[in-house]
């Protein structure tokens, strides 16, 4: 199947609700819509992942997580400091929306994100014109899947669908900072 077919099955899975998993940067995800709180609900069962933890929101372009983020709260001089860092490898947590899910900022009242340059998570977000849920496939606790294979071994069928192609090649999840304060959080 070639990745053209598999992202517009992806976006139906996502429309309808579904637990999708993709490739990244360097690991797989899995995703869901940031809008559709079942959606999430399921995938932190999914994931036996902790409701206080907060999730991460992928994006081809930065106007599709101004739904999610606070940007009167982000100074200017910071906001051009976090455009700049995009796109690519750089998870920033910004301050939230006060209307957002909380099951997507868990017990913290800002919001990791991250507009990505991998293509298939770009494609996804255009063809749905919105930002992605975006954990690690594994379990909570687990080392990240790396591949496909490894997703469909560890999770088969409670994923919805898979999209199965490669990742970015990088070696290690994404370094996370403080978009306001500059401050890492991880490397």
């Amino acid at each position: 199947m070639n990745n053209h077919i598999m992202i517009q099955q992806a976006v139906t899975v996502f429309q309808q609700g579904g637990i999708i998993a993709y490739p990244t940067e360097a690991i797989f995800g899995l995703g869901c819509d940031p809008d559709n709180s079942s959606a999430i609900q399921k995938l932190l069962t999914l994931k036996k992942r902790p409701v206080d933890k907060g999730l991460i929101l992928l994006a081809a372009h930065y106007s599709q997580l101004l739904p999610y983020i606070n940007e009167q709260a982000i100074s200017q001089d910071n906001h051009s400091k976090i455009l700049s860092r995009w796109p690519g490898h750089i998870t920033q947590v910004l301050p939230a929306h006060k209307n957002i899910s909380p099951l997507l900022c868990g017990k913290f009242n800002s919001i990791a994100v991250r507009v990505t340059d991998h293509p298939d998570v770009v494609a996804l977000c255009n063809l749905t014109n919105k930002a992605i849920v975006s954990t690690s496939a594994n379990l909570s606790g687990d080392l990240p899947a790396k591949n496909w294979q490894s997703v469909e071994k560890q999770f088969g069928a409670q994923v919805d669908f898979i999209i199965k192609s490669d990742t970015g090649g990088l070696s290690s999840a994404s370094q996370i900072i403080d978009g306001c304060s500059n401050e890492v959080i991880r490397c």
